[in-house]
């Protein structure tokens, strides 16, 4: 499965070393990466892939949910499929 992982808040350093981190931790493989700061403003949008397991997917949302409390960050994993549909016109 596809994942699309926006990732977006004030800028401090170690954001992408930390969230790289729990994706590698948990056998996701980085597609591609696309980030910069604005005005002070990180912004990053991640695309992953992990086998096919809506389990596993729920636990790396909750993985996730915690980090970006930790980082008073906004931090989601869709399904790519999902975001896909979401965004379409």
């Amino acid at each position: 499965m596809k994942l699309v992982i926006p990732v977006f808040g004030k800028d401090r350093i170690g954001i992408i070393a930390r969230v790289t981190r729990i994706l590698s931790d948990n056998d996701v493989n980085i597609l591609s990466i696309n980030q910069n700061i604005l005005d002070g403003f990180f912004n990053m949008i991640l695309l992953a892939e992990m086998p096919d397991n809506e389990l596993r997917l729920k636990e790396l949302q909750g993985i996730f949910a915690a980090e970006a409390k930790n980082l008073n960050l906004d931090i989601k994993v869709q399904n790519q499929d999902i975001f896909n549909v979401m965004h379409s016109i």
